[in-house]
């Protein structure tokens, strides 16, 4: 976050006196480019992987992989430009508390998180989350593979799944049915 700041900070204080050609923030973001889309999805972006228990999948398990980037509501334009700048997903409330409501810029499906992975590597992130970002990679092409319609694949998935964002323990790896076919 420091690091769409520090941008924002500085862009606001480079207004040309006297000209039509303001660089200000709120110009700046008016005409989101690629190098500025890096930077927020470095500070506020997150690419997710959950494996969810669905009975009518083939498997009795679904994968869903997203990229969301969240705001509170008073910031929800920026979320529509990012997407009017890509020409897909969605803006939609992600939770709300005692701070407010949040609202999230989502993409699923692997078509467009095919087109996000393209973007992003032509555009490099800069921060740790290059590596979630390569992870979730890995695990688009095994589902454009369609490896994770077999359990192989499914334990691959979610064993790449562990090892992203804060470490999280998908649930499918804690399951019964699958705790007997690892033993």
């Amino acid at each position: 976050m420091a690091i769409c700041w520090n941008i924002r900070e500085s862009c606001s204080t480079r207004r040309e006196i006297g000209s039509e050609n303001l660089t200000g923030a709120d110009n700046q973001q008016e005409r989101l480019d690629s190098k500025w889309i890096t930077g927020f999805t470095d500070g506020e972006g997150c690419f997710h992987v959950s494996i969810n228990r669905i009975k009518g999948m083939s498997l009795g398990w679904q994968v869903l992989p997203e990229f969301r980037i969240v705001q509170h509501e008073k910031d929800e334009s920026v979320l529509y430009k990012i997407k009017n700048y890509f020409g897909f997903g969605n803006v939609k409330i992600n939770r709300i508390d005692s701070h407010g409501t949040r609202k999230e810029f989502r993409v699923r499906g692997i078509e467009n998180l095919k087109k996000l992975i393209e973007f992003f590597n032509k555009y490099p992130l800069n921060t740790s989350k290059v590596n979630d970002f390569k992870i979730f990679s890995e695990i688009i092409h095994l589902m454009n593979n369609k490896e994770h319609l077999t359990k192989q694949g499914l334990d691959k998935i979610a064993k790449l799944i562990s090892k992203m964002n804060r470490k999280p323990h998908p649930k499918y790896l804690e399951s019964s049915e699958t705790t007997r076919q690892t033993s």
